[in-house]
């Protein structure tokens, strides 16, 4: 409990703060500014947070900066971690129900992927066995979407991404364009769960919560079509044991889709392994339409 005069203090430094944000040009900029100073300020009050834990946030911060580069975003992960990338995906999700559902777009995404073809190889050389992923892609009314354009990013077999290994390799990461029904198809690995990266600061974040690193097998899509709205999701494998733990929050019941495994005397479609066991997995995307869209 506080005296009143510690509460006045302790909100002129808010409402000054605030109040310095008055002048910003950008409505936008002023409005969220203004608010986060707000939020902020009234943790602290909430926490009665000490100078040492201020400090340790500081170096918290500064520490998970240092941990980013082109390949990794411990930023992204520690937004993953703690359910703000969820809950900024559930305050912009479309409001078109039969669209399928977004998720968390995760730290390993790379831009300029390697272009395959329809059909082609993803996996290019990455561990796990081969596993053949097909579907559709359409608009809310059914219609084909042409055209477009899907990134796709996985963890080999082992439960690491390409970036996640030295040097400069590409692997299990790729886009390709949807054919004239909408269609796609490529070979990838079959999808395995495993831990986010535990090497750096949000790693020991959770290991100071006693909370569990592992995220249930998927496979991440982003896709993008004129006129319609993007969508970045995951495919889980349904009956993951880590469904229902996913250490970033990203599971929705209606992205787990069932994948079929096939025999080595089975033929894969073209393109596929020799003599060896490969699973499958068919998904369709349904894109809502962007109204805004010039």
């Amino acid at each position: 409990m506080t005296s009143e005069s510690q509460d006045a203090r302790e909100l002129a430094v808010t409402e000054e703060v605030v109040a310095s944000f008055d002048g910003a040009p950008s409505a936008r900029y002023r409005e969220v500014m203004q608010s986060l100073v707000r939020h902020l300020h009234e943790f602290v009050r909430d926490v009665r947070l000490t100078d040492d834990e201020w400090h340790e946030a500081i170096g918290f911060l500064t520490r998970t900066g240092h941990m980013c580069d082109e390949r990794r975003q411990e930023f992204v992960l520690l937004s993953d971690v703690l359910g703000l990338s969820m809950l900024t995906v559930a305050v912009n999700e479309v409001a078109d129900s039969s669209a399928t559902q977004s998720t968390v777009f995760g730290p390993f995404f790379v831009e300029n992927s390697p272009e395959i073809e329809l059909g082609g190889d993803l996996a290019a050389g990455a561990v796990g066995q081969p596993c053949w992923v097909e579907g559709r892609v359409r608009g809310v009314g059914g219609e084909p979407v042409v055209g477009a354009r899907i990134d796709v990013w996985e963890a080999d077999g082992d439960g690491l991404y390409d970036v996640q290994y030295d040097g400069a390799r590409t692997a299990n990461r790729g886009h390709l364009f949807t054919d004239s029904d909408g269609g796609f198809r490529f070979w990838s690995v079959r999808p395995v769960a495993y831990p986010i990266p535990t090497d750096g600061p949000v790693g020991r974040l959770l290991a100071a919560a006693g909370r569990g690193g592992m995220r249930p097998a998927h496979i991440h899509f982003m896709i993008r079509a004129a006129g319609y709205h993007k969508l970045t999701t995951h495919v889980f494998v349904a009956g993951d044991e880590y469904l229902g733990h996913d250490a970033v929050f990203g599971v929705k019941e209606r992205l787990v889709t069932e994948l079929a495994d096939h025999p080595a005397t089975e033929p894969p479609p073209p393109g596929g392994p020799a003599g060896s066991d490969w699973s499958s997995v068919s998904f369709d995307f349904v894109l809502a339409a962007d109204e805004t869209a010039g």
